[in-house]
């Protein structure tokens, strides 16, 4: 995990989180990635469409944009294709 200065947040490593891994490792799976690894990250995927899709608004202020931002989150919700797409473009897989 990463913040947004890139320094390596090992908020894994904490014991709360430790324990809460290992209560819940029947369906939990954990992942370690680099500490910036935005190909292996599919939510850069869906930000990719949204900055697509508000790409030349000109907000008047933060409301219409988080109105924009959620419009377009909504609009992608509702397309698994592109989700999908997000997902394939990391070459990651949900299934094991």
């Amino acid at each position: 995990m990463t913040n947004h200065r890139g320094i390596n947040l090992r908020t894994h490593l904490m014991p709360q989180m430790k324990d809460f891994i290992a209560a819940n490792e029947d369906w939990l799976t954990v992942f370690h990635f680099p500490s910036y690894a935005p190909d292996l990250n599919p939510q850069e995927g869906i930000w990719s469409l949204v900055k697509r899709t508000i790409g030349n608004l000109a907000a008047a202020n933060l409301d219409q944009l988080a109105a924009a931002v959620k419009r377009s989150l909504k609009k992608t919700q509702y397309r698994p294709h592109l989700i999908d797409g997000c997902l394939i473009g990391t070459g990651l897989t949900l299934t094991s």
